[in-house]
């Protein structure tokens, strides 16, 4: 396995930091978990934490500067994702869907059409609520990403 091979996580909101540390610890990859504030995480040596200012995007500038095509990341984040992609890494959500070169167009497209809803007053929803059918699809999209950059 490259040495350099590692996770990075968008840890504020993150609903499966459990889950990564799970699969990190199973196939011995390092993970950077990047807050704006302090967290409690587990005391383990494959596990960094880098807190970051609370300026805006000072998480998702870190981990766009940090990340490569050795690098998993972990986000939520569309424009982050966007960002990652475009300097290599595999960039997977935390419903386990993987962000793509293929993908990402829409997807930046769905989120600023919603966001215009939103700024006119639109009440419209968000995100559907995380299920346990997300932890699954997330636990298996993250082995596989990491398998296959190990290769």
């Amino acid at each position: 396995m490259s040495a350099t091979l590692s996770i990075f996580v968008d840890a504020d909101a993150c609903p499966v930091k459990d889950e990564i540390y799970k699969v990190a610890f199973r196939r011995n990859v390092p993970v950077t978990v990047v807050s704006n504030s302090r967290m409690r995480l587990p005391d383990h040596p494959l596990i960094t934490r880098m807190v970051v200012s609370d300026a805006f995007d000072a998480a998702d500038d870190w981990i766009a500067d940090n990340c490569s095509a050795a690098s998993v990341v972990i986000t939520a984040d569309i424009l982050l994702a966007d960002r990652c992609l475009k300097a290599g890494a595999t960039v997977i959500g935390s419903n386990g869907k993987p962000f793509t070169h293929a993908s990402i167009g829409a997807a930046i497209a769905t989120r600023a059409i919603m966001a215009d809803l939103r700024a006119g007053g639109d009440a419209i929803g968000g995100p559907p609520p995380f299920a346990k059918a997300d932890r699954s699809r997330f636990l298996q999209a993250l082995d596989e990403a990491l398998v296959r950059l190990a290769r």
